[in-house]
């Protein structure tokens, strides 16, 4: 998959897996990792560029005498997803016409 395309795509990921409560790093990458594959090394540049576009905020919490980071999904985060699901009509509209089916 093209990279920018795909860079994209794990944004929302990445914003989708925030949606129903916070979550840190390691949890993150096991649950977008569901859908598509994703490293530490890949998810933490594109949390800390979510955050600076104001898509997620974050927090620290003590956990077994550490403190852990949390992530926490934004309005901004939540209207990134709506667009993306709006945009999505018009990505199934372009592969149909590429793959040379009516729509």
């Amino acid at each position: 998959m093209d990279a920018q395309r795909k860079k994209g795509l794990l944004d929302v990921c990445v914003l989708a897996a925030l949606r129903s409560q916070p979550s840190y790093g390691y949890r993150i990458v096991r649950d977008v990792s569901a859908c598509v594959a994703v490293s530490e090394s890949t998810l933490y540049p594109i949390l800390r560029r979510l955050e600076t576009n104001g898509f997620l905020t974050t927090y620290t919490q003590q956990h077994n005498g550490r403190q852990r980071r949390y992530y926490q999904i934004t309005d901004a985060g939540l209207g990134r997803i709506r667009a993306f699901l709006d945009e999505w009509d018009e990505l199934k509209r372009i592969y149909t016409f590429v793959k040379g089916e009516t729509p």
